[in-house]
């Protein structure tokens, strides 16, 4: 299995925004059996939760008490992800601006951080775990028996991002959108903080040119090489 003999085997899918990490995980999740982690949500869950729970977004401890015990699932059904919070779906409510505005608040507090990357880790359970975000090879899962760190150029990464939004109904500008990813590139890859880079033993893969399926075989084939997936 992984380095660490960790006996619920681990893939972990790194990668920046639009390189196909949430869409592969989900579909990789579903065949397998496995359970998922969407990692990059739960932030916004947090201060969700809160919300629920009358917890103000200064009281750190709070939120780290309500971030420690998030009764969260990630459900895969046809290929598509719902989120749960305590049994809800809450796929669209934790996708608003404001719930992304309070969740940028909560990020920020050191004990939240703390409290979430031990929530994380109560993921990896039996029968395996797909994790799905910026650093879950790196900080999160080091143990993990396959890393990968899914990419793809930021042209084809805003073209994917512009088709998305036109798909539901958002008008958006390709060239804007281009812009931002590349600004965001530039703060994930030079931050101090888990700074958005493949572990040191994660395999690269470029899907610019690769379709959602041909991304999957490959990933399935991996796991099968290395004895984590048998009945994939």
């Amino acid at each position: 299995m992984s380095a660490s003999d960790t006996v619920t085997p681990v893939l972990t899918i790194d990668g920046p925004g639009g390189a196909g990490k949430g869409t592969i995980s989900g579909l990789l999740a579903e065949r397998l059996g496995w359970h998922l982690l969407d990692s990059g949500a739960l932030y916004r869950l947090t201060a969700y939760a809160a919300g629920k729970h009358d917890v103000v977004l200064d009281d750190e401890a709070g939120l780290a008490h309500v971030a420690a015990n998030l009764d969260v699932a990630f459900p895969v059904a046809d290929g598509a992800v719902q989120t749960l919070l305590e049994g809800e779906d809450v796929s669209r409510a934790i996708r608003t601006e404001q719930a992304g505005e309070r969740a940028s608040k909560v990020a920020a507090l050191p004990a939240v951080r703390d409290a979430l990357l031990k929530r994380q880790r109560d993921f990896e359970q039996s029968p395996g775990l797909v994790a799905d975000g910026r650093d879950m090879g790196t900080v999160v899962f080091p143990g993990a028996g396959l890393k990968v760190f899914l990419t793809a150029s930021a042209e084809e990464r805003a073209r994917r991002r512009h088709a998305q939004l036109q798909q539901a109904g958002v008008d958006a500008n390709l060239s804007s959108l281009l812009k931002e990813i590349q600004a965001r590139d530039a703060r994930d890859t030079q931050r101090s903080v888990a700074p958005l880079k493949p572990a040191d033993d994660a395999i690269t893969l470029d899907t610019t040119r690769l379709s959602i399926p041909e991304v999957v075989e490959q990933l399935t084939e991996w796991l099968s090489l290395r004895g984590m997936a048998s009945g994939a």
